[in-house]
């Protein structure tokens, strides 16, 4: 396939670049380590090939047909981050409080579904790196397969840098700023949607 290569760049581009999944994952590693926050990277990493691999065998045809469907889900969405949001940027620091831990497996690959980033992503990637003439199971799977396959090593990262965060955030006021500034972020991730 011609497009392997220029698929890996877009699937690392967009799975490495800052974004809802990124910011949880950091926040949680940052609060809980990275041990803990690994079902919460594997879901978003099964449940977005999930998503694509779904997305791309039909879904996105009612999107196309409703535009509204898909406003109304990017709406969804995006009230469905500011509750996460405010959680993150609720969240004390260890023992402060009921301990939240990070989201599940579960919790994380349904998440993908009011992602408006694994939506825009879904959503341009299908018809990229898809050809009318091509078979579109096969080239289907094989951008399911390429997200899957870089997904977990970028979420990775960000979790590294939320737990060498943790070591820096000893004291629970910088745990506190750290997790206000993680739901700023996350609030600014979503103005590139509604803008």
């Amino acid at each position: 396939m011609d497009t392997l290569l220029p698929l890996l760049g877009f699937a690392i581009a967009a799975s490495v670049t800052p974004g809802p999944n990124t910011l949880m994952v950091t926040a949680a590693a940052a609060n809980h380590g990275v041990r803990a926050t690994l079902p919460h990277m594997l879901g978003i990493t099964l449940g977005f090939a999930a998503m694509l691999l779904i997305v791309g065998l039909g879904l996105a045809a009612p999107f196309a047909a409703w535009p509204a469907l898909h406003a109304a889900l990017k709406w969804v969405g995006g009230a469905w981050l500011l509750v996460i949001a405010w959680r993150i940027a609720r969240a004390g620091a260890p023992g402060e409080g009921p301990a939240r831990p990070p989201l599940g497996f579960l919790g994380a690959a349904l998440f993908q579904w009011v992602n408006p980033k694994a939506w825009m992503i879904a959503l341009a990637a299908i018809p990229a790196f898809t050809t009318p003439e091509g078979d579109t199971l096969a080239e289907t799977l094989l951008i399911s397969a390429t997200f899957a396959a870089v997904c977990l090593p970028c979420t990775a990262l960000w979790a590294g840098l939320g737990a060498g965060a943790r070591r820096l955030l000893g004291t629970p006021s910088r745990l506190r700023a750290f997790n206000l500034a993680m739901a700023v972020l996350m609030v600014a991730s979503l103005l590139p949607a509604f803008l």
